[in-house]
């Protein structure tokens, strides 16, 4: 008897466990159940809402690769990211959301997508290259392969196919929910880059031709010529004032490995670009900037990552004026290698979705 009331009070019980913490309703398959901690059972604050899908199915991914590629969404793994969603508007901006994104990450999308350099003879190194999202609606965003493939936080690019408002726990706001798949990239303060239901991916690299020379002697440029859509429009020959930033850093390479233990200390470079460069919807989703150096060295940052970041992972302008390397060096804070971390910088250039 004492048996058989033990059995009964287990299955009363058994009711009251689960509803601790519910199941949403059931998915397809490649998209799985996510728990609803609707009474706050765990520490986790992304999981205390039903999780919507986005139906996403493939992504055309062309330009700069060995063929045309056609990616099944689904068969890529997911990664999440939190965002609170902001939009530009006018000169402030409008908050639309707090949201958790659920997606395979464009680093896992492209990763089995060779890069095929159509300079590569001249420049072989992969670090002016980017690239385009386009959707059916003529949206555009733009991506530096260093913002994909190099960052010490990875993954934090992603086509999100699954989304959650994340709720204040007081005022109770639901935010408006999205009803197309969207690139989502986390690092971004205004999320301008946030495009809906992608379509097309292409991969390019700079147009811009440097001269390449090799163990150039002295490695020096006395200045920084800034130039906007091809028209110089200031020369940088002593180092700007503004607030000294100081990063320690493990400085290494991704051909060389460790080359030193040491802080950067300068100034931010979104300070010196930012008044020659105004924040526009145009420049956030497809800004492009080329920083070129003395010897034909060059790199790809798009606007966003240089100007737009929420992650204080900034880009340094530093004064090397009386070393080898001078006289400015620019050092990209988020990046685990050091590859984009240019020295003798000659030239920034300036361009907006030229092709």
């Amino acid at each position: 008897m004492k048996r058989i009331l033990r059995y009964a009070v287990t299955i009363l019980l058994i009711p009251i466990i689960i509803g601790c913490v519910s199941p949403e309703p059931k998915k397809a398959d490649h998209h799985p159940a996510v728990s609803v901690d609707s009474l706050d059972a765990t520490n986790d604050f992304y999981d205390n809402e039903v999780t919507h899908l986005l139906p996403a199915e493939v992504v055309i991914v062309d330009g700069e690769t060995s063929q045309t590629f056609t990616i099944d969404l689904n068969s890529l793994p997911l990664h999440s990211v939190i965002v609170k969603e902001t939009k530009l508007e006018g000169d402030s901006n409008r908050f639309v959301g707090a949201y958790r994104y659920d997606g395979p990450s464009l680093y896992d999308l492209l990763n089995n997508c060779p890069l095929v350099k159509k300079n590569a003879a001249g420049f072989n190194p992969i670090i002016d290259a980017y690239v385009e999202i386009s959707n059916a609606a003529g949206e555009k965003a733009v991506f530096s392969w260093g913002e994909i493939f190099y960052p010490i936080h990875r993954h934090e690019i992603i086509i999100g196919t699954q989304v959650m408002q994340i709720v204040p726990s007081k005022t109770k706001d639901y935010w408006p929910l999205p009803e197309k798949a969207r690139v989502v990239a986390a690092a971004d303060l205004l999320t301008e880059r946030n495009i809906s239901q992608p379509t097309k991916i292409t991969i390019k690299s700079l147009d811009r031709d440097f001269e390449v020379r090799k163990n150039l002697q002295p490695m020096y440029s006395p200045e920084i010529r800034l130039y906007d859509r091809g028209n110089e429009i200031e020369q940088i020959q002593t180092m700007p004032e503004g607030t000294l930033m100081n990063y320690p850093n493990i400085f290494y390479g991704r051909g060389k490995g460790i080359h030193a233990v040491t802080p950067f200390e300068g100034i931010l470079l979104k300070e010196l670009l930012r008044p020659h460069f105004p924040l526009t919807r145009e420049a956030l989703q497809t800004g492009l900037f080329t920083i070129s150096a003395a010897d034909g060295y060059r790199a790809a940052f798009t606007y966003s990552e240089i100007m737009n970041r929420n992650d204080q992972s900034e880009v340094l302008l530093i004064d090397e004026a009386d070393n080898d390397g001078g006289a400015f060096l620019i050092y990209p804070a988020a990046d685990f290698f050091s590859d984009r971390a240019i020295k003798s910088v000659s030239g920034i250039w300036y361009d907006e979705n030229k092709r």
